[in-house]
């Protein structure tokens, strides 16, 4: 099955990321990104890719400019994930045959990354604007276009969200944060993954 939830590994090292990354990967989380702020970032992705191959979409999130866009392609990476909508970023990422998910918070910021390409919008921070808010945005963007819930939506209120018309999450700190063992993810994760589950059921 396949499963509409980012997970965000801001802080996590290389050492630790092939292990993190093969626990989500048993629990049914394929989509993951490592922000560029976290340590060694691209060296993290690069492993990641290399120890999983083609099955999981591995990228980078918290991409501000058009030189990280192709970092992380040489890394290996094709998932693109920004805190906002830059028009830039987002048309380097569809040239590099990469996914393109960026921050957006307003209709106006919708709109403008469609036309430039994305392939998802990331509302972020979504608990600015609600279930209520992402309810109205959905009814006047494109029916087609995946809308992720990033930042106040989590296990406890997935179907809220997706009731509102979020295709998809991203999950961070209820997921992982510097210090968790593999175990501490593999139990986080199979309990977001029974939620997600049981929301879309």
């Amino acid at each position: 099955m396949s499963r509409n939830i980012i997970a965000i590994l801001r802080g996590i090292t290389p050492p630790e990321a092939v292990e993190i990354c093969t626990v989500l990967v048993e629990e049914g989380i394929t989509d993951i990104e490592v922000p560029l702020n976290s340590p060694e970032p691209l060296a993290s992705i690069a492993a990641m890719v290399a120890a999983v191959g083609d099955d999981v979409t591995i990228g980078a999130g918290t991409v501000l400019t058009v030189e990280d866009v192709a970092n992380v392609k040489a890394a290996g990476g094709t998932l693109i994930v920004s805190p906002n909508a830059d028009i830039d970023v987002i048309a380097a990422t569809k040239a590099a045959g990469m996914q393109s998910y960026p921050g957006v918070l307003t209709p106006t910021e919708c709109f403008a990354a469609i036309k430039a390409g994305a392939d998802g919008l990331k509302i972020f921070p979504s608990s600015v604007i609600g279930t209520g808010g992402l309810a109205a945005y959905k009814a006047v963007l494109p029916a087609d276009m995946p809308v992720y819930a990033v930042g106040g939506a989590g296990p406890d209120n997935f179907a809220e969200w997706i009731g509102a018309g979020a295709a998809g999450f991203g999950i961070g700190s209820a997921i992982y944060k510097p210090g968790y063992t593999a175990d501490d993810v593999h139990q986080r994760a199979q309990a977001i993954v029974a939620a997600y589950d049981q929301a879309v059921a």
